[in-house]
């Protein structure tokens, strides 16, 4: 592998510790329809997939009777008014690594399923856009993942090869989609239940504090 120049994060779940943050914002926004919907059944149905796709299976699961646009524009505030009011916690050890990062002068960038409004929100509140050079979301794409649209867009606006770059995700949907756009992924993931479905990934950790050891080890940066 060439020397590093780019690292491409996910958001959700891969940076910040947001699904149980999504999960508590679904059962809030389903309770008048008299759903609740388990953690269990979140991780492994809805987790990683962009919420417009999680509303229209939820819709046609509990037969739902309400336009589709609508119940995504309306669910989707809900998600935008909780990241300006609400400190979202990063991923263990993700701040460390960013850091180490962009001290050694690496390009870094935010790949994410979610909204532009959702991600201006985040980090206009946790004060990290200064680390990264750009920010790739779902308003920026015809295709979320697990398309490789916004990795191979990523990557072109940063001017840097496919091979100079490794992607951090930490669902399945988020590993296919790099894997498609022809980029290196290491998946991130503290639960080890999902690890058996995340080994399509090149490599695969608990913490980017693992990450950051075999790196480093293997001098990729």
């Amino acid at each position: 592998m060439n020397k590093i120049k780019a690292l491409l994060f996910d958001l959700d779940g891969t940076l910040i510790d947001s699904e149980k943050f999504h999960f508590d914002c679904w059962n809030t926004f389903l309770c008048p329809y008299n759903v609740n919907i388990e953690f269990k059944d979140w991780l492994s149905n809805y987790a990683g997939i962009p919420l417009p796709k999680n509303a229209k299976t939820i819709i046609d699961r509990y037969k739902i009777k309400e336009e589709l646009e609508d119940f995504i524009n309306r669910r989707e505030k809900i998600t935008f008014d909780g990241f300006r009011t609400t400190n979202i916690e990063l991923m263990p050890y993700a701040l460390e690594f960013i850091q180490l990062a962009y001290e050694k002068g690496l390009t870094l960038a935010v790949v994410t399923a979610s909204p532009k409004i959702d991600v201006e929100a985040v980090f206009e509140r946790n004060g990290l856009a200064k680390y990264f050079n750009l920010f790739i979301t779902r308003t920026d794409v015809s295709k979320s993942k697990p398309d490789p649209e916004s990795y191979n867009l990523c990557v072109e606006r940063l001017g840097v090869a496919k091979e100079e770059c490794i992607v951090f995700e930490d669902t399945l949907n988020g590993v296919k989609s790099a894997l498609a756009a022809g980029i290196t992924c290491y998946a991130i993931q503290n639960n080890v239940r999902a690890h058996q479905k995340l080994k399509i990934a090149d490599e695969l950790f608990l913490s980017f504090a693992n990450a950051k050891e075999f790196m480093l080890k293997r001098e990729l940066i």
